[in-house]
This record gives structure tokens, sequence and C-alpha cells, in this order.
């Protein structure tokens, strides 16, 4: 008698694979609270659209434009929150569902690249911690890994697939690197550094032009005018993206992002190194056989043999020497390498005949996986917003109409957990550039538009008498509510 379907289903090793990277991208999505700087930044810009209704412009207040990054992954945080509600699991679910893509792609990518080798390569990506661990933030970056590895993919099946399609393929390559760009400017068409090095390595081969019309107007279509309209309504703008946002981030360290000469061995040496466990012993196996594979990569024979190889090489490679040259560097900057790095990994290991690793064993590195994942859930610390929200309601009984942050790290993850707006003050006067200013305003400013009673602010216990004395100068006083919470004053504010 043959096996039901169902039973079939649920003994083979893709489902077993997919069921294992639901799990880690979902359960424990919504265990903690958001975390101020970058979670809270996030998600305030995302409920400022829903709130607003203007899903053009990214908003950190009311008077205050965000424009560090595109709108993609705002637009994608805003459609989530308006579809399962104003909580931290809504608000990271674009992450994970990039997360379950980058998985999925990754198996398509090894179909193509390294034959016989599609599973190993979802799984190596699904149980890396670095990917996993990545899916559980709010970012950026998991967007733009996903949209940069759906053009790579297209790319892939443009020149390793059978050829029916490749023009339509191109076309999808090029819609892809459009998404990425409106997720995060220029640095989402770094991989066609890659795509451009191998089209002139393997020149001669017969096959469509990488340059098609069809696909750079498609590319055209879907990322230009969302910066057309801003920087048409935003005089200035554009001198702001290609100065603040590219040339500074790349050429000098104003953004205090490890800039200094060794600061690329810092940040991407451990993230390599750890991220990719356990599957890092088949990555510097490949590594090692590198100089080997580039000397045979000198012949145009060479690169026909192996040049699934690399593409693969100049895939990871590439990118992370723009990376490291950069000297604006955090972790997950390399993101999008990790499904080239998985593929890599499945290749090398289907090379040397090893199969995919016993269940048992997975069971515990997944069940390790998790338990990291609780425990950081109950990490105490000051960055957590709901734990803020708590105690803010604990000491200030009532309603509560917006936050204001005085001269202090802003924490607008409390945007998500007490439902108001978010803004950041300074004490006095303070001289500040146009576009993504540190304060939307200061204290005198808040309190000649109409005053709010209702309104809660915090300040450090140390900034509390020069506080206090701006407050009284403009006919006010601070009424401290409760005990301080992490050595920070919870106030609110009444006319004297």
């Amino acid at each position: 008698m043959s096996a039901s379907p169902s039973r079939s289903i649920a003994a083979s090793p893709t489902f077993w694979i997919g069921a294992l990277a639901v799990l880690l991208a979902l359960a424990l999505l919504g265990h903690r609270g958001i975390w101020d700087p970058d979670e809270g930044r996030y998600t305030n810009v995302a409920l400022n659209m829903l709130g607003s209704g203007n899903w053009l412009e990214p908003m950190r207040s009311d008077e205050v434009g965000h424009w560090t990054k595109p709108p993609l992954t705002y637009w994608a945080i805003a459609s989530s929150v308006a579809v399962f509600g104003q909580n931290p699991w809504a608000a990271r679910l674009p992450a994970a569902l990039s997360y379950l893509a980058c998985v999925w792609l990754a198996a398509r990518i090894a179909r193509r690249l390294a034959p016989g080798a599609q599973l190993p390569a979802a799984l190596a990506y699904a149980t890396m911690p670095f990917a996993v661990g990545a899916a559980h933030l709010i970012t950026t970056d998991y967007v733009l890994a996903a949209c940069e590895t759906l053009a790579m993919w297209a790319y892939v099946e443009a020149r390793f697939g059978d050829g029916t399609r490749a023009r339509r393929w191109l076309a999808a390559m090029w819609a892809g690197f459009a998404l990425a760009f409106l997720a995060k400017g220029p640095p989402g068409l770094l991989p066609l550094l890659a795509v451009v090095a191998f089209e002139l390595l393997t020149r001669g081969t017969p096959r469509p032009r990488l340059l098609q019309w069809r696909g750079l107007l498609l590319f055209l279509a879907i990322a230009l005018p969302w910066y057309v309209a801003v920087v048409l309504r935003n005089p200035g703008l554009l001198q702001y993206f290609l100065g603040n946002e590219v040339v500074a981030r790349v050429a000098t360290n104003e953004f205090n992002r490890h800039g200094e000469w060794y600061g690329w061995l810092v940040i991407y040496g451990p993230t390599l190194l750890l991220g990719t466990l356990p599957w890092t012993p088949a990555l510097l196996r490949w590594a090692r056989g590198l100089p080997a594979a580039a000397r045979g990569w000198r012949t145009r024979e060479g690169r026909g043999a192996d040049a699934a190889g690399l593409l693969l090489a100049l895939w990871v490679l590439l990118p992370l020497l723009v990376f490291c040259v950069s000297r604006s560097r955090l972790p997950l900057y390399i993101l999008p390498l990790f499904v080239p790095l998985a593929v890599l990994v499945a290749r090398q290991r289907a090379g040397e005949g090893r199969a995919l690793p016993r269940w048992p064993w997975l069971a515990a590195w997944a069940a390790l996986l998790v338990g990291l994942q609780v425990a950081l859930g109950f990490w105490p610390t000051h960055k957590d917003a709901e734990a803020w929200a708590r105690e803010i309601r604990a000491r200030a009984p009532g309603p509560i109409s917006e936050v204001l942050i005085v001269q202090d790290m802003a924490r607008y993850g409390l945007h998500m957990h007490l439902g108001v707006p978010v803004e950041k003050l300074s004490i006095g006067l303070t001289e500040q550039p146009r576009f993504n200013p540190e304060y939307e305003e200061d204290i005198a400013d808040e309190l000649g538009d109409d005053f709010n009673p209702d309104a809660i602010w915090l300040t450090k216990r140390a900034r509390w008498p020069r506080v206090q004395a701006r407050l009284r100068a403009q006919g006010y006083e601070g009424v401290p509510q409760g005990t301080p919470y992490e050595d920070r004053v919870i106030f609110r504010v009444r006319r004297r």
C-alpha cells in the first residue's frame, strides 16, 4: 500500500526545511517590544504615514521629514500594521517575510548554479544565525536583501536557464534592482558590479544584451517616480541625497560607523565567521580553494567551465570590497551577501559528497536559535520601548497625547507602544541642517504652539535643572511624575 500524499509531504526534506524556516521566522516575532533607536525610528515613520495619509514623504513628525532611506520599507511596515494592527509582530513581519523569500530564492538560485544542492542551500540560509536574527529586526536591510536577491535570481535564470525567456528574465532583473533602489538607494545596485564583471569576463557567449531598452525603461518606471516627486516638492533634497547619504557615508566617518582603517575587519570579520555558523567550515574550505579557482578563471575556457563558481565569487567579493572600502560600516550592510554564501556552502558540500545533516543535529541547532530569541526577549535594556511605555503609564496615569524627549535619545518606539506621536526637543535654540535635523524644535517653540497639558516629557536627570529653568523662563514648570526611570525624569508641564 502506498503512503498517503499528506504523509509523503510531511516526510520530505522540503517540507521540514520550509516548516523550520517558518518557525524561525514567525514564532517569536512579537516576543519583545520595539527597541530604540533604529526599530523605533522606522516604525515611527511608518505609523506617521498611516496617521497622516502621506505615503509619499517619510516624516519623523509633523514638522520634520526623514530622508535617510527611500520609502519601500516604510510602505511595507505601514501596510502590515494596517492589516494586522499596531503591534511589534506586524511591524517586524516585512523583515520575516523577506527572510522566507531569501530561503526560497537560495534554493532557486542553487537549482541553476549548484544543481542538486537546492535543499542544502535553503537549509544553510534558513539556519544561519545572522540571517535568522536579522529577520527579527525592523530594518531596511532585509527588504533590500530580498529585492537584490530577486534581481540576481532573475539574472541567473537569464544566463543559466534554458534560454527560452532570457529577455523576460533580464527585464525582471531590472525590476528587482528598481525595488532595491527604492529600498536603500544606490547600495541596492551593488550586485550589478558582479553582473557587469561577469558579463565582461564571459564575452563571446551568444545571449541577449544586458542593457536592453525594455529592462531599463522598467527600472526607470519603478524606481524614478518617487525620487522625482520628492525632489520637486523639497528643493535641495537631491543635493542632500548625493552629498550626505552617498558621498559622506562612503568617504567620511561623519556618522561614526567604524570608519577607522581596521573597522572593516572588526565589523565584517565576526559577522561572516559567526553569522554563518554552523556552515562556516564549508565557507573556509571554499576560501582556501579560491586561489586555485582564480587561476582556472584566467582563460576563457576556464571561465566557461566554472561560470557558476565565477558568478558566485564575484557576487560575494565585489560588494564586500565596496563595504570594506566605505568608511560607514555596520553588520547588516552585508546581509544581502548571505544568499550567495548559502549557495556556496551547498555547492562546496555537494562537491565534497556531503549529505544533508542529520535531523537530530538540526533540531538541536534550531532549538539553540529559538532559545537565543527567547533569551533576547528577556534581556533587560534601556532601549526597550515597551518597558518605557509600561513605566510611563505607571507613573503618569491619565491621558497621554504625545511624548516629548528633551535632549536625549529619541525613543520613537513609544509611538508604537503608547499610540501617540513622539518628538525630540532641544533645551534652547540650536542651529540645525535643513534635512534630518537632530531636533524637531526647541522647548520655547513647542510651548509656543498650542499648549498640550496631556503631553509626557522625558529628560536625563542631569539635565533636569536646565530644563526646569528653561520652562520657568517661558512661564511654565515641570512636574515630575513619580520617581526617575533609567536615570530619566518623567514629567508633565503646567502653566505657572
